[in-house]
C-alpha cells in the first residue's frame, strides 16, 4: 500500500509525522538539485561595460554573451562603491564583503613599518612556483564562495583559479583552492605559489614545452572583423586596420601582451587543459570550482589615443573565448549541471590623454611636489621634522612616530594637512582618515567608509580633478616612455550575469549591492555564504 493511500486511510495520523515526511521529501528535492550542480564557474572581467555589449550584440556569436543573456539573469548595475580598483572589486565579488572587512583595498598597499609599497597578496614566508615572488591569500581576511564550496564538499572536490594577474587569481582561488595560476610579468610563465598544494602537470608542461616567451614574437593582434563591420565609428577609423606585434627586442612586449585581448586566449586555453586533464566538474556528488579572470583593459600602446576599434575587437574576441569555454564545459560536464556567474569590475578611472588639438583642459599633479609642499607647510605650523612619509595611490601617510614625539594630536594635524592640500591645483577633494571611518566624508560617506580598511589606510585621501595626469615622481623616477594617463570620473557599477539550471532568464534593472552576489551564488548551490557576507541573497526568478 502506498504512502499516499495510508495518508488517505489515516485521518487521525499526527500532523507532526506528516510534516516530517514532507520535510524529508523537500530535502530529497534539494539534494537532487544540488547533485545536478557539478561545476561552479566564476568569471571576473576587468572593465566590462554593458554599453559595448549592447553596441556589439549583433556581432557576437550565439554561445557567449548572447547565451548568458538568453539563458540566465542579467544584473545591469552591481554597485561596488567608490574608490575600488579591479583587485578590490574582485575580492568584494568573491567574498560578499567590502574592503573594510575583507582587507583588500587595491592590488598594492603601503607598508608603514617597511616604508615601501608592496603587492597586496605578497607574502615573504611563501615561495613562488615558476616565479621569484611569493604570494598567499593571507591579506584576504574572510572566506570566499570558492572556500565555502570546498568546505561544503568536505575537501573532496577541486578548486582552481586562472587569471592574468596574481591579484585576480588569488582572490578567485581563495584560501582552500588546489591551485591559483597567473602569468608572471617578468617571464610570461604560468606561475603559482607554494601556499597552494598543486602545480597542475599540464600547466608545468606548458611552461616547459610551449612557453609564452618563445611564442610572443610569432603572435600578432589583428582585427577579427572587416574594418567597416565595427559599428558607430567615424570614417577615418574604418580605413586602416590595426596590427600589433610583440617582437623579441621590445622590452615592453610582455606588458603590451598583458594589456591586449590575446591574454584572454591564454586563460581560456589553460582552463580547457584543466577541464580535460584534471576532469574538473566530473567528480560525482560534489561541486568542483573553476574560476577565471579576463581583461578588457584599454590598450595604451598604440599610436592613437582613439582605441575604440581595439576595444570593440577585444569584446568580440572575448565573446568567442566564452563561446569556446561554454561549449567545452557543455561537452565535458553539461551546462545543465553547471552554475556560471560572470561579474565585471567597474571601469578604470584613467585613460590616455586626448590629443592637444581638441583643447581638452589638461594639467599635471606631481606627487613629489605635493609631498614636499605639504611637509613645508606642516613645518611652518608645527616646527622642523619629516611629517609626510609617503604618497600611495591618492593617500598621504604621516609620520606617526614624529607626531607622538612632538605630542601632537593626529586628528588636528590631519585637519591642517587637508585644509592645505585641497587648495592645490589639480586637487578635487581631500578627506581625512577620521572623517572616512566616522562616516562623514564625501557624497557617499557610508560606501567610502566600508571601502576603506582601517589597518592599511593613509591619513589623508585625495582625489585628483578630471583631466589631470598624476605623475608619481615621489615613488618612481621620471620615465621618457611614460604614456600620459589622465583622471576621469568613472561609474562604480558594473554588470553581473548568472546562468544556472534553476535560474530563469530575466533582467534586473535596479541597482544591486555587489556584496549580494556571493550570497546569491551560495544560495543557488545550497551552501552557506562566506563568513563576511552580511547581504541577503537576491530573489531571482526560478525556472
Amino acid at each position: 500500500m502506498s504512502i499516499k493511500r495510508k495518508f488517505a486511510l489515516s485521518p487521525a495520523m499526527p500532523r507532526l509525522f506528516i510534516a516530517l515526511v514532507a520535510s524529508v521529501a523537500a530535502l530529497g528535492m534539494s539534494a537532487a538539485d544540488a547533485e545536478r550542480t557539478r561545476l561552479l564557474v566564476g568569471i571576473v572581467v576587468d572593465g566590462l561595460d554593458t554599453e559595448y555589449i549592447d553596441l556589439l550584440r549583433e556581432r557576437f556569436g550565439e554561445g557567449g554573451f548572447r547565451r548568458l543573456e538568453r539563458d540566465g539573469a542579467v544584473i545591469l548595475n552591481a554597485d561596488y562603491g567608490p574608490g575600488l580598483d579591479a583587485a578590490a572589486a574582485t575580492a568584494t565579488f568573491v567574498s560578499g564583503a567590502a574592503p573594510s572587512l575583507n582587507g583588500i583595498a587595491g592590488d598594492r598597499r603601503y607598508d608603514r613599518e617597511r616604508l615601501r609599497e608592496t603587492d597586496i597578496y605578497a607574502d615573504q614566508t611563501i615561495l613562488g612556483n615558476y616565479t621569484t615572488t611569493g604570494f598567499s591569500p593571507a591579506a584576504l581576511r574572510v572566506s570566499t564562495f570558492a572556500d565555502e564550496a570546498r568546505i561544503a564538499a568536505g575537501g573532496v572536490n577541486v578548486v582552481y583559479a586562472v587569471a592574468p594577474t596574481p591579484a585576480q587569481a588569488i582572490a578567485l582561488a581563495g584560501h582552500a583552492a588546489n591551485a591559483a595560476l597567473w602569468l608572471d610579468p617578468k617571464t610570461g610563465n604560468w606561475a603559482s605559489s607554494t601556499y597552494y598544494k598543486e602545480m597542475p602537470v599540464a600547466v608545468a608542461t606548458r611552461n616547459r614545452t610551449v612557453p609564452l616567451s618563445a611564442r610572443l614574437d610569432t603572435m600578432s593582434w589583428t582585427p577579427s572583423l572587416q574594418p567597416d563591420m565595427y559599428p558607430a565609428l567615424p570614417d577615418h577609423l574604418q580605413r586602416y586596420p590595426f596590427r600589433y606585434v610583440f617582437p623579441r627586442g621590445n622590452t615592453q612586449r610582455l606588458d603590451m601582451f598583458m594589456n591586449s585581448p590575446l591574454v584572454n586566449r591564454e586563460v581560456t586555453t589553460v582552463a580547457a587543459d584543466l577541464l580535460s586533464t584534471l576532469r574538473v566538474g566530473q567528480h560525482e556528488g560534489v561541486t568542483d570550482v573553476l574560476n577565471l579572470g579576463y581583461s578588457l583593459r584599454p590598450y595604451n600602446y598604440g599610436k592613437s589615443t582613439d582605441t575604440r576599434v581595439e576595444l570593440m575587437d577585444a569584446y568580440i574576441k572575448l565573446d568567442r573565448h566564452l563561446e569556446q569555454l561554454f561549449a567545452d564545459i557543455d561537452r565535458r560536464v553539461g551546462l545543465d549541471n553547471t552554475v556560471v556567474v560572470l561579474a565585471a569590475t567597474p571601469p578604470r578611472r584613467q585613460s590616455r590623454r586626448d590629443d592637444e588639438q581638441y583643447g581638452i583642459p589638461y594639467g599635471e599633479f606631481s606627487t613629489r611636489k605635493a609631498v614636499s609642499l605639504l611637509n613645508m607647510y606642516l613645518i611652518a605650523v608645527y616646527g622642523n621634522g619629516d611629517y609626510v612619509t609617503a604618497y600611495h595611490r591618492g593617500q598621504f601617510f604621516l609620520n606617526h612616530r614624529l607626531l607622538k614625539e612632538k605630542q601632537l594630536d593626529e586628528r588636528d594635524v590631519r585637519r591642517q594637512a587637508a585644509s592645505f592640500l585641497v587648495k592645490m591645483t589639480g586637487v578635487d577633494r581631500v578627506h581625512t582618515f577620521d572623517d572616512i571611518v566616522e562616516g562623514r566624508a564625501g557624497e557617499e560617506p557610508e560606501a567610502l567608509r566600508r571601502n576603506t580598511p582601517v589597518s592599511t589606510a593613509g591619513d589623508l585621501m585625495l582625489t585628483v580633478a578630471p583631466g589631470f595626469e598624476v605623475i608619481d615622481d615621489f615613488n618612481n623616477a621620471p620615465s621618457g616612455t611614460r604614456v600620459p594617463m589622465v583622471e576621469r570620473t568613472a561609474a562604480t557599477t558594473a554588470p553581473v550575469y548568472i546562468m544556472a539550471p534553476t535560474v530563469a532568464s530575466q533582467t534586473v534593472g535596479t541597482v544591486v549591492d555587489a556584496r549580494a552576489i556571493a550570497p546569491t551564488v551560495c544560495s543557488i548551490l545550497r551552501i552557506r555564504s562566506p563568513n563576511g557576507a552580511a547581504a541577503a541573497p537576491l530573489h531571482l526568478l526560478k525556472k
